[in-house]
């Protein structure tokens, strides 16, 4: 892999995406075992409604799951593409300002050319040294695109 590709190579959190493996799990094989379990014990009232509805949470709680792990930073040519559990959003390199991991914040916060921030959950300070780096990488992205942009005859 060439270093152009290792910087544009795509944003992913690790410690994350393991806990969200782990947790779908853990909450798949809990519902099977309440819905399994609980209608067959003696007192307990767990009807077709209750299973139906255990079935619904369990598959809530997965999909917010799947939204957690599938959050990703992509760079390319024009810009980056990302997707944080809710909403997915692309920007031009022009609009990033600056990037920032400071003060403790969970992940990396993107300071945009209309006032607003944007939040980069792919690079997490729970990944330590990892999203250190990573936070490193994006922001040398972006220096790297402004100085492009700057050079460029149509700027």
């Amino acid at each position: 892999m060439d270093r152009y590709q290792e910087l544009h190579a795509p944003f992913r959190p690790r410690a994350a995406r393991l806990m969200t493996v782990f947790l779908g799990l853990l909450t798949v094989a809990g519902a099977a075992g309440i819905i399994v379990t609980l209608p067959r014990m003696e007192g307990v009232v767990f009807g077709p409604a209750d299973q139906v509805g255990t079935a619904v949470l369990a598959l809530g709680i997965c999909w917010f799951l799947y939204r957690q792990g599938a959050v990703a930073a992509r760079p390319g040519e024009r810009g980056m593409v990302v997707r944080n559990i809710i909403h997915t959003r692309e920007i031009e390199w022009a609009e990033i300002l600056s990037v920032n991991f400071g003060d403790g914040a969970p992940w990396v916060q993107l300071d945009l050319s209309d006032g607003s921030t944007l939040a980069v959950m792919a690079i997490q300070r729970a990944d330590g040294d990892r999203g250190r780096a990573e936070a490193r990488r994006l922001a040398t992205l972006v220096a790297l695109h402004e100085e492009g942009a700057a050079s460029s005859p149509d700027a």
